[in-house]
C-alpha cells in the first residue's frame, strides 16, 4: 500500500509499505521509528493510505490518526519475520546516507555473528503503526471516467456516515 505522511514543515512524502494487519481498530504496518516516515509520524500523527488493484479496477483510500502498536504486538510480529529480515532491521540505519553497500553488508555480518543461533530480539526502534481510519473511500473504475466513489466518514459518535461522490 502507499503511505503518505508529511514532515514537520508540511512537506508530503509517499512510499510503499507492507500492510501487515487490519481490523476494527485500523491498518497496521511496521518500520524503523528513526526512518523518514517514523520522524514524519512523530511530528504529525496523521497519515493516508492508498491500496490499488489494477486488475479489479478498484482502489481504497484511508486517512486518519496514527498510533504505535503495543510492544507486545510488535514483538509478536517481529518474531514471525525471516531471520535475515530480523538481522537486517538491526543492520540498517533506514533513510540514512550510506557510503557503500559494503558498509551494510559488514553490519549484517556483525549482527549475524552477534546473535549466532539465538533468537533475534526486536530492535527498540523497530515499531508498528496503526492508522485508525476517519475516512475510507472506495473507488471503482467505470466506463467513460464516470467512476463510482463511496466515502465513509466516522462521525463524533464513532459511527460511519456514507455518501456518494462525483467522479
Amino acid at each position: 500500500m502507499a503511505l503518505a505522511t508529511a514532515d514537520a514543515k508540511g512537506r508530503p512524502s509517499v512510499r510503499m509499505v507492507l500492510l501487515k494487519d487490519f481490523g476494527e481498530h485500523g491498518f497496521v504496518f511496521y518500520t524503523n521509528r528513526e526512518s523518514n516516515k517514523g520522524r514524519d509520524l512523530e511530528n504529525n500523527k496523521r497519515a493516508s493510505l492508498c491500496l490499488y488493484w489494477m486488475p479489479l479496477d478498484k482502489q481504497v483510500r484511508i486517512s486518519g490518526k496514527v498510533e504505535m502498536v503495543s510492544d507486545k504486538e510488535a514483538d509478536e510480529y517481529f518474531a514471525t519475520r525471516p531471520r535475515l529480515a530480523q538481522i537486517g532491521a538491526w543492520a540498517s540505519k533506514q533513510s540514512s546516507a550510506m557510503k557503500s553497500r559494503f558498509d551494510l553488508e559488514k553490519k549484517v555480518a556483525f549482527y549475524a555473528a552477534k546473535f549466532g543461533v539465538r533468537l533475534v530480539p526486536r530492535p527498540p526502534y523497530w515499531v508498528g503503526y496503526r492508522i485508525e481510519p476517519e475516512e475510507i473511500e472506495f473507488w471503482t473504475e467505470k466506463p467513460f471516467r464516470l467512476h463510482e466513489r463511496i466515502l465513509y466518514t466516522r462521525n463524533r459518535q464513532g459511527r460511519w456516515e456514507i455518501e456518494r461522490l462525483y467522479p
